[in-house]
């Protein structure tokens, strides 16, 4: 297959070393009058110097799979196949994201790389032992005649540092870093060896006394909804928000800004509504003192993004309009960013980011799941979740559904996990069950994708979190409790979205879920409802749009979704993240 060529793409190939040669034996670099030649040894003969060589880029995991195309005619072909393919090579630590652009545009030829290979930047080719090889065998074709030809880039690292990514959280509750490490996850994942992550509770570990202690006073008022509601309302009221503000300036800046600049971020990313206002002005004043990556490197200010995490509604401390950036998951929240005066100009909808495990849908049956976590197999399975902690009276829940499931026409299944909480578990152990209701009890798990994708229908408390994944697997939510202020919204998020209902009974919980097993046409079209709702690529798509904050200006690859072609650098248009062309 031939390609179009183009000089300009050609220089690209060198990428800083068209001076010199680009050591291994046999292979050589020079410029010539339409691009780049190339000296390619070979045991019958050598391609000339002279020969022009023109290079077409695009996003990839490597360099080393490149097709290179001289205009008199020359091309690779794959010595196994003997037809024209992609040469690939094993990758060369350090140096491999430099030529990023190069391979993945002829990637449809080489079908034998797994996703896992691609999402950990390791390419398939092999030395014939199994080990990856530095170069390759392949067949060049000159003006119609085949050579072997023998490529090596062995010893050719060119080392790009990577970028550094601050992730500021306050392990107020589990919704904050859960949504930090996929944030990380997704970087590592699109864009390999390219980004150093670190999360920091800034509060907890870089405060002063009071605000060190955030998180106990969190699981407190957790637990005291009226306490909650007051502080709540304490923190959105503008004079009290303002004196407190004023308050941690005085006490937290100088420690807030040693953290940020020990970690050299070239960009910040604010995952909680604490973390706002005191970093962008920390972060302010360090490039005005040329103490941050970004300003070393004469580029002007440090980035910095908001990726909100509630859903249904948000606290008015999440938008600060100083930021570069403000990532929302959904209309409600989008509005309330509108009117605390976030320009839309830098809002992006994309939905929550996610773990790993909900970021593509289950291909397999819920039959198949079943039998993998050990249930039932042919029951339809209720899940009662409580979160990481076991709150949200799921024992009393779990004992109305055991007596409401007995009177329905076939036998059911339920599921409860109780996280953490070992005296919960030990309690609906204890409990007795009718035959006809099938009772499985978890502790904490740590693959609730694989639970969610094996049940029907889901009582959770209203986290946003939770009901977002749940949207990704399609499952209807009966919601039954929320902390008043930013959860409260969730529950109108539900039931107006039509898959979902909220209670904080326990008897009208279990008549409810009871109704939904009992009538499955009822069931399946609100399973619909919810999926159509689940936005599984909100991670990948956050990822995507910061790292197009820094990349973009670096010149640096570009990333792609494992197992995808390639596209370009992508920019949401703010509202339904849609990628444009950069």
């Amino acid at each position: 297959m031939r390609l179009p060529v183009d000089s300009a793409t050609g220089v690209l190939l060198g990428f800083g070393a068209l001076h010199t040669s680009l050591s291994g034996p046999g292979f050589a670099a020079a410029p010539t009058k339409s691009g780049l030649g190339f000296m390619v040894s070979s045991p019958r003969r050598a391609v000339p110097s002279s020969t022009p060589v023109d290079a077409t880029c695009g996003a990839t995991s490597g360099f080393m799979g490149a097709r290179v195309l001289p205009t008199t005619g020359v091309e690779f072909r794959d010595s196994a196949a003997h037809t024209p393919g992609t040469p690939s090579m094993g990758l060369i630590n350090g140096g491999k994201r430099v030529f990023q652009s190069i391979r993945r545009p002829f990637r449809s030829s080489d079908t034998s790389t797994s996703n896992n290979q691609r999402s950990s930047g390791r390419s398939d080719a092999t030395n014939g032992n199994g080990d990856d090889m530095g170069g390759f065998d392949d067949v060049c074709v000159v003006d119609g005649e085949e050579l072997d030809c023998q490529v090596s880039l062995a010893g050719n690292k060119f080392d790009q540092e990577k970028k550094k990514v601050l992730l500021l959280i306050s392990d107020t509750g589990g919704g904050h870093r859960a949504s930090a490490n996929a944030i990380r996850d997704a970087f590592d994942e699109v864009y390999p060896d390219t980004f150093e992550c670190e999360i920091v509770d800034i509060w907890t570990d870089h405060a002063v006394w009071p605000f060190t202690q955030f998180v106990p006073a969190y699981k407190t008022l957790a637990k005291n909804p009226f306490l909650w509601r007051i502080f709540w309302i304490y923190g959105k009221f503008p004079i009290s928000r303002w004196f407190q503000e004023v308050q941690t300036r005085l006490t937290c800046f100088g420690k807030f800004s040693r953290c940020i600049e020990a970690s050299k971020p070239d960009i910040v990313i604010s995952v909680h509504p604490l973390t706002q206002d005191i970093p962008i002005r920390a972060l302010k004043q360090l490039d005005a003192k040329g103490l941050t990556p970004t300003a070393q490197r004469g580029e002007g200010k440090t980035p910095f993004v908001t990726v909100v995490t509630d859903l249904g509604g948000a606290h008015p401390c999440w938008f600060d309009k100083r930021a570069d950036l403000c990532f929302v998951p959904s209309d409600p929240v989008r509005d309330v960013a509108i009117k605390c005066g976030m320009p839309e100009g830098k809002l992006r909808q994309h939905g929550l980011p996610l773990r790993a495990g909900f970021w593509t849908q289950e291909t397999r049956s819920k039959e198949a799941m079943r039998k993998e976590l050990g249930l039932e197999t042919d029951l339809p399975t209720t899940l009662v979740v409580g979160g990481g902690d076991g709150v949200g009276g799921i024992a009393k829940i779990a004992e109305a559904l055991g007596d409401e499931l007995k009177d329905v026409e076939h036998p059911s299944q339920l599921v409860v996990v109780c996280g953490s909480n070992a005296k919960i578990k030990k309690k609906i152990e204890e409990m007795t069950f009718n035959p006809k209701v099938k009772v499985s009890v978890q502790g904490f798990v740590s693959n609730m994708e694989d639970f969610m994708a094996a049940s029907d229908c889901i009582v959770t408390k209203a986290g946003p979190g939770t009901i977002a994944e749940a949207m990704c697997r399609g499952l209807p939510t009966m919601l039954s409790c929320f902390l008043p202020g930013q959860e409260a919204g969730n529950v109108p998020f539900v039931t107006e979205g039509g898959f979902g209902e909220y209670s904080n009974k326990p008897g009208l919980i279990a008549s409810t879920v009871a109704d939904w097993i009992a009538h499955p046409d009822q069931l399946s079209e609100m399973q619909h409802a919810a999926k159509e709702a689940g936005r599984p690529s909100a991670t990948y798509d956050i990822a995507r749009d910061i790292a197009a904050v820094v990349l973009k200006k670096e010149g640096l690859p570009q990333g792609n979704e494992p197992g995808a072609l390639p596209v370009p650098l992508p920019v949401a248009d703010g509202r339904d993240g849609a990628l444009l062309a950069a």
